[in-house]
């Protein structure tokens, strides 16, 4: 298939990227490579990929050099007529859009650029897909969506009307906004609620990389809420097979589905949401000395209120990517984490300086 990744200067749009092109899929990565975190690092991935990053600050579309089937373009997902411009040209089958502004604690004192990156962009998507008829659009929605909701595990069937934060709020959004484009259009979409994913060429904003590059530089770490937290972290390679997996079965229309008794994850329009996650969430304070244990390091804790924005903790029920994907994350936290762990040590020993988060 010919498929458009956004973000594949991110996280795991380096890795989803990565994974279609070993498959023999033709790619086309688009990203802003904005200074939300350390730019090195989106500029690193890239290279990985076999993206010259001396040709990246030319705006211009890029060839890898590592695989045939790859190509790369900097662009703003907020400038609709280069998008749709793309679009036309490429005629691509499928979108997956991962690009978005991330972070629960940065939405709070910079809301605006949530709406750009998260909203007006995705609009944008929405309409390529609309107007190049895609077969299918998958794209990144959070397990921040369920917000206030305390029945653990999540389920897609529950109610996800009380976010506490803008971050969240765009991606509950998203939702709605996919689901009256399917309906209208007749537009294939899957929303994936991604659980604190994890791994190599990970966020450095997100907590398991704090930690580690603290820990390594002796440097005190912030646990909030006094530790009593828990997350359903999901190892990366995991989360690509559950994407993979729904990106080659778009959605369909559900023929049982009840007005009456409607279910949110799935409707009469080509539409569905999927939690992606590990379904076994870890404590906070046992993810801290599983870290430990990988660096062969203490760490030095400063124990922190809860921070605004945040919840005490998160589950994935993942029964409907079991039942229509096979899904079945295989990853633990051991193994992971010395993955990444094994990572970063070579990483941060090749930069000047350690990479931190911007913000």
């Amino acid at each position: 298939m010919k498929v458009l990744v956004t973000g594949t200067a991110g996280f795991i749009g380096f890795h989803l990227a990565e994974s279609l092109l070993r498959r023999g899929d033709e790619v086309v990565g688009v990203d802003n490579i904005n200074d939300y975190y350390d730019p090195r690092l989106k500029y690193a991935r890239l290279s990985e990929s076999g993206i010259q990053e001396e040709l990246i600050a030319w705006n211009k579309e890029l060839t890898s050099f590592k695989y045939v089937n790859y190509r790369f373009i900097r662009m703003n997902l907020e400038e609709k007529a280069s998008l749709l411009a793309l679009c036309e040209r490429e005629c691509f089958d499928v979108i997956v859009h991962l690009a978005a502004q991330a972070g629960v604690r940065y939405s709070i004192t910079n809301p605006d650029a949530y709406a750009q990156s998260n909203l007006i962009s995705f609009l944008n998507v929405l309409e390529a897909g609309r107007h190049f008829k895609v077969k299918h659009l998958v794209y990144a929605s959070s397990s921040s969506v369920y917000g206030l909701n305390g029945t653990m595990p999540f389920s897609v069937k529950h109610c996800v009307d009380h976010p506490v934060s803008l971050y969240a709020a765009s991606k509950k959004a998203n939702e709605l906004m996919a689901h009256t484009y399917s309906h209208l259009y007749g537009i294939p979409t899957s929303g994936l609620r991604f659980f604190t994913v994890y791994g190599p060429w990970g966020r450095p904003d997100m907590a398991y990389f704090l930690f580690t590059e603290a820990i390594c530089e002796g440097k005190p770490i912030q646990v909030f809420n006094n530790g009593k937290m828990k997350r359903d972290f999901t190892y990366i390679d995991d989360i690509v097979e559950g994407i993979v997996n729904v990106m080659d079965k778009p959605a369909e229309p559900d023929q049982n589905w009840n007005p009456q008794q409607p279910d949110p994850s799935h409707s009469t329009a080509p539409y569905a949401i999927y939690n992606i996650g590990n379904n076994q969430p870890v404590e906070l304070m046992q993810f801290i000395c599983e870290i430990e244990t990988c660096l062969g390091k203490k760490s030095i804790m400063e124990m922190q209120e809860m921070q605004a924005g945040d919840v005490t903790a998160t589950w994935a029920n993942i029964d409907e990517l079991v039942q229509n994907f096979n899904y079945k994350p295989i990853t633990t936290l051991t193994t992971g984490l010395k993955k990444f762990t094994d990572w970063y040590k070579t990483y941060s020993s090749v930069q000047a300086t350690p990479v931190t988060a911007a913000r």
